[in-house]
Parts: structure tokens; sequence; C-alpha cells
């Protein structure tokens, strides 16, 4: 197993695993499949861009050389909320499942988070019921904030959002020092 930023050359495997993952799974992200799939080539190569500063960063496991997962990390670019990054589009397919793959890129996504000079904090989204993601994240050290009714259109109803986060460099914070 190799876990490693994906490149532009990736480009291709990681529209079908990531089309595969909004088509199977439409209530888990906020992008559908028909709005993902008719964007040309060049609008996935370039969220997998080699820049060291890039604004998302893209990792993938590889198994045998195949994708077999991935997840993304989106930079905040403003000066007040460059201490927070994203986590966004984690997917491990059924067929790659149950081998620890998901808890390997998302503690590959926060190692490369606190490599970022100033990122202090992670923070994702994950749809409401969704129990082995929420364990996943909450084994890994992200914790619920919130919950965001109502968050995504999913077919002829709507699905809530649970808003987590995952300290990766604040330092303790005491409810009398937020005054």
């Amino acid at each position: 197993m190799l876990i490693e930023p994906l490149r532009p050359v990736h480009a291709t495997d990681y529209r079908a695993l990531m089309l595969e993952a909004y088509a199977l799974h439409p209530d888990a992200f906020s992008s559908s499949v028909a709005e993902r799939a008719a964007l040309p080539l060049s609008w996935w190569q370039s969220r997998l861009s080699e820049e060291p500063l890039a604004a998302e960063r893209v990792l993938g496991v590889f198994q045998d050389d195949r994708l077999a997962g991935v997840a993304g990390l989106s930079f905040e670019s403003r000066e007040k909320l460059r201490h927070k990054a994203t986590l966004f589009g984690m997917y491990v397919p059924a067929r790659c499942r149950q081998q620890g793959l998901g808890r390997r890129l998302v503690q590959a996504v926060l190692a490369q988070a606190a490599g970022r000079l100033g990122v202090r904090l992670v923070q994702l989204t994950v749809t409401q019921g969704n129990d082995a993601a929420c364990a996943l994240y909450a084994s890994c050290g992200f914790v619920p904030y919130g919950v965001e009714p109502y968050a995504v259109a999913a077919g002829p109803g709507y699905v809530a959002k649970i808003h987590m986060w995952c300290n990766i460099g604040l330092p303790d914070v005491r409810p009398s020092s937020l005054t």
C-alpha cells in the first residue's frame, strides 16, 4: 500500500473513482455525478496541482499500482481563515474497505495539513447516519461541533451533515480564554 499526493497524470483514474462515489453514494457528496461527469478532464487535472502551496491537495492510496481510495484537503486562503483546512471527497470503494485504507488516508491528510505552515485545524462534514464514517473520523481525533439540517438535496429528500473538526496545532482552549 502506498499513499501519495495525486498528480495530473492520475486525473483519469481519480475522475473514474469519484464518479463511482457520486453514483453509489449520492447523499454523501455535495456534487452530483451528472455535474462532475460534465467537467472536462482539465478540471480534474487542475485539482491535482503539484505546486507546493496549491489550494487543494488530493491524496490517493494505491494497491498493486491501482488507485484504491482518495481524500482531498482544501486550504483556506483568506488571512483570517488560513489556520483551517477542510477534508473533502473521501472515498474508498467497497471492494477495498475493511483493510485500514480509510484510516491511513485520514491520517495522511492530517499529516499533510500539519505540514502546511499555519494550519491548526482540519474540518469536515459527514452525512448524519453514516456511522462507519463518523466512527472512523472520531477515531482519528475529529469531534462533532454541530449538525446542519437539510444540508444536501438527495433525491426527493434532504440529508443533514455533521460538522467535525480535528485540532492539529492549537493550544488547549479553555472556556475562560474565549472571552
